[in-house]
């Protein structure tokens, strides 16, 4: 089995795949060896892949005036490939993809000749695309790579998408996975459903990507009856801005997570984790403000903990809001248990070379 092939068995198992943010120096100039620092870090922690050029990566990377979307890519995929080499280990490589077809399809080409094993197509900016137009956009990309399939949340530029697009989007040949990110349970459920009712859902994953329910949708059975058959499917894993942090405790928990789900036996201070964790990503990614300061949110955590030299984003007027770092504090002092901080204290330097 080729590196790509495992790559695709691990996505399709299920692992902890952080969305990894953009590193910037105080003049919002790309860090590169901060970026590799990052990278670096969540490897050691023990994750199975690693997403960039997402979201969290800010979408802007893609402007001219930037032109960070092929060094960020290659970067990541240098890390990866250092890793793997000096591990034995096979870490899954995914990248945004993003625009209507024509730049998508481009993106595609330029992730495929890096290595990437699947591309993650955002729907976002494209309102004025049809569902059928965005599916046949889907099939484009999926004849040059993998892809996963994205419901993104409408406060960071989705839409809604019913549950027919979702079965279409399934059924199409070479989509792998679809993460599930919309912050919303019945939306949440479309997808599934779509997923479940398509001929091909032995052969797509579902990740979720909903950060206020990490937890909960991990540990959640779905049941529907489909042609007169009762047919059962969890989430994977998980494909996530929110474990972009505090990653070396991510990792147990997935774990612990997985052995709960074979045992059929749901404990409960795995719901009271449930709870915390949804309240730590409130504050992260400013709930309390529509999301406004989630990036910055995410940096200035990476910050604290001296991931980061600062919470910059490529665009000045994306801040932290009022209010949100003394949130970060908070959550900070009431759940010292879900932090690393002590992990990264003792490996950074190393990291660092």
């Amino acid at each position: 089995m080729g590196r790509h092939e495992k790559a695709l068995e691990i996505l399709h198992a299920g692992t902890v795949i952080p969305a990894i943010p953009l590193v910037l120096d105080k003049q919002r100039k790309f860090d590169e060896a901060g970026q590799r620092t990052l990278i670096r870090y969540y490897l050691a922690a023990g994750v199975g892949g690693i997403a960039t050029a997402v979201h969290t990566t800010q979408f802007e990377i893609r402007k001219p005036e930037y032109g960070l979307f092929e060094p960020v890519l290659r970067i990541t995929a240098e890390e990866i490939e250092r890793f793997e080499r000096d591990t034995g280990k096979t870490i899954v490589r995914i990248a945004g993809v993003c625009g209507p077809s024509e730049q998508a399809v481009k993106e595609a080409r330029l992730a495929a000749s890096l290595g990437y094993d699947a591309a993650l197509l955002s729907p976002g900016g494209l309102e004025s695309l049809t569902e059928r137009e965005m599916i046949a956009r889907t099939a484009d990309v999926a004849a040059i790579i993998p892809v996963i399939g994205f419901y993104l949340q409408m406060a960071c530029g989705g839409r809604r998408l019913s549950f027919d697009y979702w079965k279409a989007v399934a059924d199409t040949p070479n989509v792998v996975a679809l993460k599930c990110a919309p912050f919303n349970r019945y939306q949440s459920i479309d997808l599934v459903r779509g997923c479940v009712f398509s001929k091909r859902r032995d052969k797509v994953a579902l990740y979720t990507g909903n950060d206020d329910n990490i937890v909960a949708d991990l540990l959640t059975t779905f049941s529907f009856p489909v042609d007169g058959h009762e047919v059962k499917v969890r989430f994977s894993g998980g494909l996530l801005g929110h474990w972009s942090l505090w990653v070396h405790s991510v990792v147990p928990l997935y774990e612990k997570i997985k052995a709960c789900r074979e045992k059929e036996e749901i404990p409960a201070d795995l719901l009271t984790t449930a709870a915390q964790i949804t309240d730590c990503n409130g504050a992260f990614f400013d709930a309390a403000h529509q999301f406004a300061g989630c990036i910055p949110g995410v940096h200035e955590v990476l910050r604290r903990q001296g991931l980061m030299k600062g919470d910059w984003c490529l665009d000045p007027s994306i801040v932290l809001s009022p209010g949100q770092k003394e949130e970060i504090d908070r959550v900070y002092r009431m759940y010292p248990n879900l932090n690393d901080d002590a992990f990264v204290h003792e490996n950074l330097e190393k990291w660092k070379k």
